[in-house]
């Protein structure tokens, strides 16, 4: 008898990653440490992006070239604060929990005490924010409105998820193999189901 094999999908999750970029403009890194642990410099640019991601190395950046000398050219320096560019990305409709269209980007300067962490910054130009019993962030401005890092299965939502600044992932969009494969054995199955019982009754 033949049966057909589930389709063998990655999980992601869908959360708010962390980034950082310094104040010599180059390109995001992937923080190691969380909001409440890092701290920025006099300025630096940290960012913020909601997507689903399988782990730290498929993480999405943060879209769009924005840096420190654009986001607070309007923020003069004071004594005993320091300013950070804060760069929110809200994700795409992919990374939405209902598929919504989420909150544009957008960019904020937060001027905070010097020994001040990235939660601070954010906290200064993003309220409200959302963490969990954990300490995970879970929401960032209010959005999303519930869940956090909650756990996508990759054949339904991941695939979709733009990568690398918002370009979509390479690959087919039709139907998995897996699923063709599941529905074939589907109907083997029903087929043997009749002709069994025509047997029985001959």
């Amino acid at each position: 008898m033949l049966g057909g094999a589930p389709a063998q999908a990655a999980d992601g999750y869908r959360y708010w990653s962390f980034w950082q970029r310094g104040g010599d403009g180059g390109g995001w890194t992937y923080s190691t440490q969380g909001p409440s642990s890092a701290r920025p410099g006099d300025g630096d640019t940290i960012g913020f992006r909601f997507a689903v991601s399988e782990d730290s190395g498929d993480a999405t950046r943060p879209r769009g070239t924005a840096d420190f000398a654009a986001v607070c050219a309007d923020t003069p320096a004071k004594d005993g604060t320091k300013r950070v560019a804060v760069v929110l990305d809200f994700g795409t409709a992919a990374d939405a929990p209902d598929h919504r269209t989420p909150p544009a980007p957008r960019t904020e300067c937060a001027r905070v005490g010097e020994d001040a962490s990235a939660g601070e910054a954010l906290a200064a130009v993003a309220k409200p924010l959302r963490y969990n019993s954990a300490a995970l962030l879970c929401a960032i401005a209010g959005y999303p409105e519930s869940g956090c890092g909650d756990k996508v299965s990759s054949s339904v939502d991941a695939h979709a998820v733009p990568k690398s600044d918002g370009d979509k992932a390479d690959g087919d969009s039709g139907p998995s193999a897996g699923l063709i494969g599941g529905l074939v054995a589907v109907v083997l199955l029903g087929a043997a189901a009749v002709w069994q019982a025509r047997r029985r009754r001959a």
